[in-house]
């Protein structure tokens, strides 16, 4: 009835300015990137605060939002260039809880760019309050050997163009 019509209507709504918001950022990217995140409950641990590893997983969902949002969908990178992006280490500060039924959003920075890899800035935040912060480097593979393999140019170039050509080289170990 009216009830499911006015739940479905503000599925839409929320789903309608999330896509829009995607689509203009590929228009007006910035240098950082953000993407609205909803709390569920399978979110939360038993204290009703968002699960330690939870985070891991926004900020999983707004890098890949991020390259959706520069036209690269990770699969299609996978047929057309071989390619995968995985994280090859990742640090993770939390200042504060996030609960049930909140709207958070997570960022994403370019931070440093070398030849296989990009390395991230990434927050979670209630408004202006920051929940976590992280860093999170991403090697680009090739897919069948596993093995670190230079970012596919067109791809590079996008990332540099649109998300900060002033990205510090990354550092050699």
């Amino acid at each position: 009835g009216a009830k499911n019509d006015n739940v479905n209507s503000d599925c839409k709504s929320f789903y309608f300015s999330w896509r829009l918001c995607v689509s203009a950022a590929i228009i007006f990217m910035t240098e950082v990137f953000s993407l609205p995140v909803r709390v569920y409950y399978e979110d939360t641990d038993a204290g009703g605060v968002v699960y330690h590893s939870n985070y891991l997983n926004f900020m999983e969902r707004a890098r890949t939002e991020w390259l959706r949002a520069l036209g690269f969908e990770q699969d299609e990178l996978l047929r057309e260039y071989g390619v995968i992006f995985a994280v090859s280490t990742v640090s993770v500060a939390f200042h504060k809880p996030a609960r049930f039924n909140e709207l958070l959003a997570v960022t994403v920075a370019l931070d440093r760019r070398g030849a296989a890899s990009l390395t991230l800035k990434q927050e979670v935040r209630r408004g202006d309050e920051l929940l976590a912060s992280g860093e999170v480097r991403i090697a680009c593979l090739d897919a069948q050997r596993f093995v670190p393999v230079a970012i596919p140019k067109h791809v590079a170039a996008t990332v540099l163009a649109t998300c900060g050509a002033a990205a510090a080289p990354a550092r050699r170990a």
